[in-house]
């Protein structure tokens, strides 16, 4: 169980996250379009899977909007905003904001994503929502960087999971 914080109030996650050198584990989320998507629909690229509990935040937002930014940078690279936002706010989200470089998943139909990875906030005001983490995967989902944001209300450290991609 990991221990965050909610402006400045202690909140916990479920567990901890997958360690770095192991392997992801697989998923299937809703896609803005409603279709379904795997991890396995990403073997072959790295992946930075930019997790947050809800587009309508502003940290999240930023965060969607950072990573929009720098995927143009990064080659064979798949940029993963994922939180249990309806796939329909998540897609009206990005246009209005003008996000064509990363791709909005979905949790909201089991929850099973945030379960797996461990990251669902069970203590907050946010329970049940997904806590803020960035992780990146090489080609063969090894996770390479891993970062749990200890308050939910800040940004997570751009440089350092973009650094483990040049």
């Amino acid at each position: 169980m990991a221990s965050i914080t909610l402006g400045g109030n202690p909140a916990k996650t479920i567990g901890s996250l997958p360690p770095n050198g192991s392997t992801a584990p697989n998923f299937t989320m809703t896609a803005v379009d409603l279709s379904s998507k795997s991890l396995s629909d990403y073997d072959g690229k790295r992946k930075v899977l930019n997790i947050f509990p809800s587009v309508d935040t502003g940290i999240c937002a930023a965060s969607a909007r950072k990573f929009n930014e720098e995927a143009s940078k990064l080659k064979n690279t798949a940029i993963l905003c994922i939180s249990k936002d309806l796939p329909f706010a998540q897609n009206r989200f990005c246009a209005a904001e003008g996000l064509e470089n990363v791709e909005m998943l979905s949790d909201y139909k089991n929850g099973s994503f945030g379960k797996d990875y461990n990251l669902e906030i069970t203590k907050s005001a946010f329970t049940g929502l997904h806590s803020r983490v960035v992780m990146v995967l090489n080609e063969k989902n090894e996770i390479l960087y891993s970062e749990q944001v200890p308050e939910i209300g800040e940004a997570p450290n751009y440089d350092a999971a973009l650094n483990v991609l040049t």
